[in-house]
């Protein structure tokens, strides 16, 4: 089988496809050892994380944020008719009937895979950094701490523990760093992991399996076998299979094209800076709930990272959504300055983010032996292993048992799939 895309779905994808018996080829357009959108985030695990991008209110936000060249979100205006169409698809796919659809899918998912990474931190050799000591939601405002309760309170409801927490409280919980916070909330379930060390050990059990790679390899197109695909044609030459994952991450729109798949998305741009020696250290890790931040504890160094910003597929830093993380920081930890990130290079990637907020997840209707497994957003880390798990599944003929009805890869074809897809599920 063939695996398009050496990221962090790519290489999920691959190693339990080889647990089934499958021999493995990845084809990647970097480098091996070449940076992802995953190796620089913030790692985190987070079933407390339910409701998808595109959710009521998001789009009143977002046209708030644009005012601010320091917030967290950023649209780059362009004349580009696939961006005006996605987020037309957007503002359609934000409404409450919607997102209670998909909570209870992003939860089963989650749980799923926090169990997958539990599982992997037992197997001999799998060792990245697995902590299992939850979330804390840190509000600066009242109004940022009500709209965390609120939240809270729907977590609950769908069986995910919350606790809801004054700033004494958050204080007991967190005794290592002083906080200028009105309060928290308490996800004790949610986990956190170095997602480099991940990526080594995913890379190294693959190599173990005799899987195969085919690096600086960027696909020019497709060879076709009536309703199968027969090659990906690279700039590394042809690549046969017998089944194909089309894993491309933000890319994986362009790639879907040259087959006729209608799979939109927009790459969303995250940055993070790794403080190695920090002034202070937590053990919990932690978002900043107004300022959308997010800081991890990963072994001797602290992550601070955020933004979502749609300027298109490239990597270019843009300093004053940095400037925004940077001073993001003394506000909620006050003994933190902006000067303890001079000389520190920021890291950005870019999320592939599809307009419902939800993965493309399955076959598609058009080819046979073709299953997509893109357009995570920021749920690439967290859902990485059970996505690799139901491809597997798929690929092996065995019913999924999370239902996947709702991240059908071919939902925006708009009635032009040729072959069924059973979507009663889900």
């Amino acid at each position: 089988m063939v695996i398009i895309g050496g990221g962090i779905i790519g290489l999920c994808v691959g190693y339990y496809a080889q647990r089934r018996g499958y021999r493995v080829t990845i084809v990647e357009r970097g480098e091996r050892g070449d940076d992802s959108c995953s190796v620089g985030n913030a790692g985190m695990i987070v079933p407390s994380h339910f409701t998808p991008l595109a959710a009521p209110g998001m789009v009143a936000m977002g046209l708030k944020w644009m005012g601010s060249p320091e917030s967290p979100f950023y649209l780059k205006p362009r004349l580009d008719w696939d961006l005006w169409r996605w987020g037309l698809r957007f503002w359609r796919a934000s409404t409450p009937e919607r997102v209670r659809m998909a909570a209870p899918l992003i939860r089963d998912l989650s749980w799923a895979s926090r169990e997958c990474y539990e599982e992997l931190a037992e197997r001999v050799g799998l060792v990245f950094g697995l902590e299992k000591r939850g979330l804390l939601m840190l509000s600066k405002t009242e109004k940022g701490h009500e709209e965390e309760r609120r939240m809270a309170v729907k977590a609950v409801a769908l069986g995910i523990s919350a606790e809801v927490l004054d700033g004494a409280g958050v204080a007991v919980l967190e005794p290592n760093i002083t906080m200028d916070v009105v309060g928290g909330v308490y996800f004790s379930q949610d986990c956190h992991l170095s997602p480099n060390r991940f990526l080594e050990c995913l890379e190294r059990a693959i190599d173990a399996g005799g899987g195969a790679w085919s690096y600086g390899a960027d696909v020019l197109g497709w060879k076709k076998v009536g309703n199968k695909l027969g090659a990906v044609v690279t700039t590394k030459g042809e690549v046969e299979g017998d089944e194909f994952v089309l894993c491309g991450g933000a890319w994986s729109s362009e790639l879907g094209k040259q087959l006729g798949l209608e799979l939109p998305l927009q790459a969303g741009k995250g940055y993070a800076l790794t403080l190695s020696e920090p002034r202070e250290m937590p053990k919990i890790c932690a978002i900043l709930t107004e300022a959308r931040v997010a800081v991890t504890p990963m072994g001797s160094g602290l992550r601070f990272g955020g933004t979502m910003e749609f300027s298109g597929l490239h990597g270019e830093i843009d300093p004053r959504r940095v400037r925004g993380i940077i001073r993001a920081a003394p506000k909620y930890y006050p003994h933190f300055r902006e000067e303890d990130f001079e000389g520190i290079r920021p890291w950005s990637g870019l999320r592939p983010c599809s307009p419902d907020g939800l993965p493309y997840l399955g076959r598609v209707g058009n080819y046979a032996n073709l299953v997509v497994a893109t357009g995570h957003a920021m749920m690439g880390l967290s859902l990485g292993p059970i996505t690799g798990k139901l491809v597997a599944d798929i690929l092996s003929g065995v019913e999924p048992k999370i239902g996947l009805g709702l991240l059908d890869p071919d939902r925006f074809m708009g009635g032009r799939r040729r072959y069924p897809v059973n979507l009663s599920k889900g």
